[in-house]
């Protein structure tokens, strides 16, 4: 009899069950004895009636006591569900056999348990590791009694190419396998350890306890050995029976995933999503292999349950299920106007058109002159050529091609080839770091990578998995070493082939483009900055596409024809889409304060600008040089009609300084994300009416933020009032004055999702129709919306909620203090507000303020109505790398509350 004496565990749940065996390696009549924790019978002396039953199935070398959170969360009166977490025979506390039992035997096994359970539907089946693959085969056998699937790191193929992880191979060797997974518990500590973070002494023990003796661990090593790493393995046609019946599966389906796992990596979701692509998913960066010790998955789990038609029970008089009604979604929108044209309809009409031979994009060299350009026509034919060679190398609809171009000729040549061919680009650049960019890279599973030899180095040396493209030709000899298979101009050439050979009568019909991809397909995954915690990617369609391309012409009145200088890389991309001349100019896109005012005005000369993109860093750099600039220079931006700056707030004072390098521009700054660009607009003359407001204290509500305008067309915006708490857990939307909450929007151009972060989506649009930007401002009587801070940076004191930007504009107004930050330090709801001000000149080193200095910052701030605690000075603030200016307030967080302790100061 099995003593039930885990933490986390409830006694009662442990049982063992006689099941009567069917397996071809036991003799007739063989009876087995299995222990499970299952909750069923609790449930049941509570008269609480389950909606269904979670069929959970650990891997090798845990046990049932892996999924222990979800029986406690299924033990929950207010959404019961019975948890039936098996220990597989020969693991756990079941019955050591002493046979050898393949894949096929185990899934076998799990039926006879089943029927003995007298287990009957709403079943969901849960597994991990190889439990996932075996859980996979019960819901495969038993399609009536199957309500869903969820998986959490595991595996039912191997690659093609590829072999197994490292680590198995090891466990596999026959020097190794025998001492390392069952003479020793070699194999579970190792196991263990793969925890992030380290798992508490007690359960590292609890995991241990059935495999305490040599003679307790053969089912270790058993299942190791029946690791099919080739054709030739007994469990290989087992494994790839289940791997094709995937396919047929159309129950719904949940992954929850460690990325840091070095068995089961990003290549085996990809292939997992590949068979069940309805799937959804949730990457928990920086979870590992052990993913449901690193995060919390019975939240998420039940939470899926109750979202995909498996109802949250309720112990009603009749024992029935209760289902909570959806909230009501927001009127609709008044959309954009968008015929669902492609992203690339205007390119293709300039081509046919009288301006076809007019430039449409160039770049400039750093000497100042054009490096290279192409003409509305010669795009349009690069495009298609690059787009038949690509089809003809395996590109096609939905294929994920990563690209890692500097913004250019070939950058946009190869964007908009992908997009006609339907497949999804995959933006994440060099300015979120090597180990950002990695990350990011990683999560979204690109089927190919084009880039820079740069980049093909790094996918080499980092191990991204994807078919490599080179932008320019290379030697051979260097093609093998980074494992490139052609180049872009190799795939101009033979996609120009294809298409002569066709338009000359040829029979040869695969250059012909294949059907447009529809309007409601994945066309980007775009990745955010990372600035407020790991880079997200996010998803758009084509609809979503055009309809923001639409929104900007509406809302900027940029249309065909108009100039544009493209210092920051999403416009550089989408100046084609709007029919716009577009040039790059000589800077690094990935650090914006690399452009300098002879760049800027080099690039508006070569093209007779009328448009300036550039973001805040950008113009500060600007501004610094502009003493460079010659008369031809000045000449040239004296030319330009609208100047747009976006990526971080931009003072109004930045922007008056601009606008004697510009005086004939208007001044715009959209304030947006890379979820939804723009969500809204506003000019200079707008900032300096609505600091007047403020001021003069005319308007409610004005003030106490960056105003940043009113929405652009064809989008709404409201508020989730914040709470006492500083969270805004409510659920409707306002729009009244001076109320301060989350920023929502709605509108056409707004994202489709959250690239596989489940959570994130699903937290982003819990309230119906709108996204959730993580923001916080208010509305002033005007209709004008003023942006306050994160929503993650509310510093919550016993007293009150204090947002940080407000008081952060008051010290920055200070002599001799540049960029400020407001953090708060100590636990939430009592914390202490922290300012932290990089000075001018940079003091020495990080630490308290001089006296002076804190006296002056906690006046300013007092000024704002927020009672400062402690002043802090650094040299520099930290900041983003692609938008150098997002000041990391998280970071900063933890350097004051170390400083405030007497801790050494250091950088931050």
């Amino acid at each position: 009899m099995v003593t039930a004496d885990w933490p986390g565990v409830d006694p009662a749940w442990s049982r063992e069950i006689a099941v009567p065996s069917s397996s071809a390696v036991d003799v007739p009549g063989t009876v087995r004895r299995w222990h499970v924790l299952d909750n069923g019978a609790q449930l049941s002396s509570r008269g609480l009636v389950p909606a269904g039953t979670l069929l959970c199935v650990h891997g090798n070398p845990t046990w049932s006591y892996l999924w222990r959170t979800l029986l406690a969360a299924g033990s929950d009166a207010a959404r019961p569900w019975r948890v039936v977490a098996v220990d597989q025979l020969d693991m756990g506390f079941s019955e050591r056999t002493g046979e050898f039992r393949r894949l096929a035997d185990r899934i076998n096994d799990l039926g006879d348990l089943t029927a003995a359970l007298e287990l009957d539907g709403p079943v969901v089946t849960v597994g991990h590791d190889w439990g996932g693959a075996i859980s996979l085969g019960w819901a495969l056998a038993h399609p009536q009694q199957l309500a869903g699937v969820v998986l959490a790191n595991t595996a039912v193929h191997q690659p093609a190419g590829s072999p197994i992880p490292p680590a198995l191979q090891l466990a596999l060797h026959p020097a190794v396998h025998r001492w390392g997974t069952t003479t020793s518990d070699a194999f579970l500590r190792v196991t263990h350890a793969l925890a992030h973070p380290p798992l508490a002494p007690e359960v590292r023990t609890a995991f241990m306890a059935p495999y305490r003796s040599s003679g307790r661990r053969a089912g270790v090593g058993n299942f190791v050995a029946d690791i099919p790493a080739d054709a030739s393995h007994p469990s290989f046609p087992a494994l790839n029976r289940l791997a094709e019946g995937l396919r047929g599966l159309s129950v719904p389906a949940l992954m929850l995933w460690g990325p840091k796992d070095p068995i089961f990596s990003d290549r085996y979701l990809k292939d997992l999503l590949g068979r069940l692509p309805h799937a959804q998913v949730h990457r928990f960066e920086g979870a590992g292999h052990l993913v449901a010790e690193d995060r919390d998955i019975a939240t998420p789990v039940f939470d899926w349950l109750a979202e995909n038609g498996l109802p949250r029970a309720a112990s009603g008089p009749n024992g029935t299920a209760s289902v909570a009604a959806e909230p009501l979604a927001p009127e609709p929108l008044e959309s954009a106007p968008a015929d669902n044209a492609p992203l690339w309809a205007p390119l293709t009409k300039l081509a046919a058109g009288p301006a076809g031979g007019d430039t449409a994009v160039a770049e400039m060299a750093d000497d100042g002159t054009v490096a290279r350009s192409l003409s509305w026509l010669e795009l349009e034919q690069r495009v298609a050529a690059v787009a038949a060679g690509l089809q003809d190398t395996g590109v096609g609809h939905g294929s994920r091609v990563s690209l890692m171009v500097p913004p250019g000729v070939d950058l946009t040549v190869v964007l908009y080839a992908c997009l006609r061919l339907g497949a999804v680009v995959v933006v994440a650049d060099a300015g979120l770091g090597t180990r950002g960019l990695s990350r990011a890279v990683k999560g979204a599973t690109p089927d190919f990578l084009i880039g820079i030899d740069k980049a093909l180095a790094a996918a080499k040396v980092l191990g991204w998995a994807a078919r490599r493209i080179s932008v320019a030709e290379l030697p051979a000899a260097r093609r093998r070493v980074l494992g490139v298979e052609t180049s872009l101009a190799a795939l101009t050439r033979t996609g120009a082939a294809r298409i002569g050979a066709a338009g000359a009568g040829s029979n040869d019909n695969s250059a012909e483009p294949r059907a447009l991809p529809a309007p409601d397909s994945p066309a980007a995954v775009l990745f955010t900055s990372g600035s407020t915690g790991p880079a997200k990617g996010v998803l758009y369609t084509h609809r979503q596409l055009g309809a923001m391309r639409d929104t900007l012409a509406e809302t900027l009145g940029i249309r065909p024809g108009a100039r544009l200088v493209a210092g920051f890389a999403p416009f550089a991309l989408l100046g084609p889409a709007l029919g716009a001349v577009s040039v790059t100019p000589a800077m690094d896109v990935t650090v914006p304060r690399t452009l300098t005012a002879r760049a800027l005005a080099g690039a508006a000369a070569a093209i007779d600008a009328t448009v300036v993109f550039a973001s805040p860093a950008a113009l500060r750099n600007v501004l610094a040089t502009r003493d460079s600039l010659d008369r031809a220079g000045r000449d040239a931006l004296d030319r330009v009609e609208l100047l747009l700056s976006a990526g971080a707030p931009v003072p109004a004072s930045l922007l008056e300084q601009v606008q004697q390098l510009v005086p004939r521009a208007g001044l715009h700054t959209p304030y947006g994300m890379t979820e939804a660009l723009p969500v809204t607009d506003i000019s200079l003359e707008q900032i300096r009416a609505a600091e007047t407001d403020a001021a003069a204290g005319t308007v409610p509500g004005a003030g106490n933020g960056v105003c940043v305008g009113r929405p652009v067309h064809g989008a709404r915006v409201a508020v989730i009032p914040l709470a006492a708490n500083g969270t805004a857990a409510g659920n409707d939307p306002v729009m009244q004055p001076g109320v301060t909450g989350e920023i929502l929007v709605a509108a056409p151009h707004v994202m489709e999702a959250y690239d596989r972060l489940w959570l994130a989506q699903r937290e982003s649009a819990r309230t119906p129709g709108w996204h959730r930007t993580g923001d916080v401002g208010h509305f002033d009587a005007d209709g004008r919306l003023w942006v306050e801070g994160r929503l993650a940076h509310v510093v919550t004191g016993p007293d009150a909620v204090v947002t940080p930007v407000g008081a952060e504009q008051a010290i920055e107004r200070l002599h001799g203090v540049g960029p400020a930050a407001i953090v708060g330090v100590g636990p939430a709801g009592t914390q202490a507000v922290v300012a932290v001000v990089e000075t001018v000149p940079p003091v020495r080193r990080p630490g308290p303020a001089a006296p002076e200095l804190a006296g002056r910052v906690r006046a300013a701030a007092r000024g704002a109505g927020v009672a400062v605690s402690a002043v802090l000075a650094v040299p520099a603030q930290p900041t983003d790398i692609r938008h150098n200016a997002k000041i990391d307030r998280t970071r900063l967080a933890r350097w004051a509350s170390k400083v405030l302790a007497g801790g050494r100061p250091g950088t931050p």
